[in-house]
């Protein structure tokens, strides 16, 4: 018997307790397990909490050996299109600490866990209009509902898109495809979005978690070891890709959120970047 003994594994009911505040998590017998976001069991209200909850999540998702398949999405009929009230305060009250904690600390942790800290296949559910798209379009399946709208407000708001996005759109679209729509905020429609090769299926919102549990069923018929390995396959480009740029984008936005010595993110300032979204309109300059 060895000398010692392994390090507890995360455990399901409790950090789907621990996360509650953030997400819904339910785990079917086989592993497959759903995470909604949410805030207040609504749609997202970005904040630095519930920015930092996002890494700690597929962290711990990932180090539950239980674990065999995630389902990521939203809840309600945006992904995220709004700030929480107050869900900047401690930026704006310390700026210089916060534009590392979250603008790079915890954003370079969130994107790089969905990349590499899960080593089982993921099933993204976008199931509404929303920024931060990435966490959803970086999974290895993207589903889409029919009305959803992909775009980034980082320039509108006067800051540098460079906080995964940037990876994401240029992985996605190519360098043209993507410099257009993170210079203009083009609102990318799902059918455009499915055109473009950044969703995989556009389906009603009522018929997407049913989808993905299918999808989920279909990858579950093959062993353990072919799910896990066939995501160190398929996730390659996206591997090299935050290699090569991730750290370098979030250390120019950084500096760039530091440089206007002000914070960007409060509800108003967000809302009106978001507000030609709701009203149709391809570009906010149009």
């Amino acid at each position: 018997m060895s000398l010692t003994q392994f390090v507890p594994t995360p455990k399901f009911e409790e950090y789907k307790e621990r996360f509650k505040e953030h997400y819904h998590l339910e785990r079917r017998e086989d592993g497959v397990i759903l995470a909604r976001a949410h805030t207040l069991g609504g749609p997202v209200q970005l904040s630095v909490e519930n920015h930092r909850a996002l890494g700690q999540l597929l962290k711990t998702i990932g180090a539950d050996p239980e674990n065999e398949i995630l389902i990521l999405t939203g809840t309600g009929d945006d992904f995220m299109m709004a700030a929480d009230p107050e869900g900047f305060a401690l930026e704006q009250k310390d700026l210089p600490y916060w534009a590392y904690e979250y603008a790079y600390k915890d954003g370079r942790i969130n994107v790089s866990s969905l990349i590499n800290d899960l080593e089982i296949p993921t099933i993204g559910v976008f199931n509404g209009p929303g920024f931060h798209s990435e966490i959803c379009l970086m999974c290895d399946i993207t589903l889409c509902s029919e009305d959803a709208v992909v775009f980034d407000p980082h320039f509108d708001l006067g800051s540098v898109p460079g906080d995964g996005i940037h990876s994401c759109f240029q992985e996605l679209l190519g360098v043209k495809r993507s410099a257009y729509a993170l210079l203009t905020g083009q609102a990318i429609d799902a059918k455009k979005a499915l055109e473009y090769g950044m969703v995989n299926e556009v389906l009603p919102r009522d018929r997407l978690i049913e989808r993905a549990w299918v999808l989920a069923d279909h990858i579950m018929k093959q062993p353990r070891i072919t799910r896990r390995m066939t995501t160190q396959i398929v996730r390659r480009p996206w591997k090299q890709r935050i290699t090569d740029n991730l750290d370098g984008g979030f250390g120019i936005q950084m500096f760039a959120h530091l440089a206007k010595q002000k914070s960007i993110h409060s509800r108003n300032h967000i809302g009106a970047t978001v507000a030609y979204v709701r009203e149709g309109r391809q570009n906010s300059f149009d």
